[in-house]
């Protein structure tokens, strides 16, 4: 069986996508983080998750964005081998900038441009967030699977990447490194941890 996607089909999703997730948290975030609330002793700490998610419930009625750092866009596909493209007038990777660009620009909830073209000398912001960071994987099947993560800057700004020996430890080097990073990244934090293969791979493996 052959699946085709069409260009405008793939469009709207990634434009829909990323105002959808601009003022949603998953409903599974929200329920751990009341129970973390729940069972938090320092008041500080109890504070900043109630304001947390006094904001996740304001964002979502509102559908404002949840935070004022609407992310660098990643997109990761899984395209099975048995599908058909119709209706592109280019690139997949030129249809998935174009569902950024209308995402960000959308005139109902615009979201803030972060990205520039040239970040080492120009630096002139593209004005829609584009482009995207995208990762394409060919797998059996005739579906497309399609993930948008909006992933923000302050946190890809505390990324850390290690080589360790063989003897020694993950979790000691997580414990180690986590107190370091300061702060710069939006509360909470989550961790995603990559190990093994190249180093591209297991920062990929820490985003996926």
């Amino acid at each position: 069986m052959t699946t085709t996607i069409q260009q405008a089909d793939l469009i709207e999703s990634i434009s829909a996508a990323l105002q959808y997730i601009s003022y949603y948290h998953p409903a599974d975030y929200i329920a751990h983080l009341a129970k973390a609330y729940e069972r938090e002793q320092s008041p500080a700490a109890k504070d900043a998750m109630a304001q947390i998610l006094t904001n996740s419930k304001m964002s979502a009625t509102g559908q404002r964005p949840i935070c004022q750092d609407t992310g660098i866009v990643n997109v990761f596909l899984k395209v099975g081998m048995d599908v058909r493209w119709g209706g592109f007038t280019g690139s997949l990777d030129d249809a998935i900038n174009e569902g950024v660009r209308r995402g960000y620009n959308h005139p109902d909830n615009t979201l803030r441009a972060s990205v520039v073209a040239d970040p080492q000398f120009d630096r002139k912001n593209t004005k829609d967030n584009t482009p995207a960071v995208i990762f394409t994987e060919i797998v059996p099947g005739d579906k497309v699977e399609v993930t948008v993560a909006a992933k923000g800057g302050g946190s890809e700004n505390k990324s850390k990447l290690v080589m360790l020996n063989p003897g020694d430890s993950v979790v000691d080097w997580v414990l180690k490194t986590v107190p370091t990073m300061g702060a710069g990244w939006c509360p909470p934090g989550m961790l995603g941890i990559g190990i093994g293969g190249t180093a591209e791979k297991a920062v990929l493996l820490a985003k996926e």
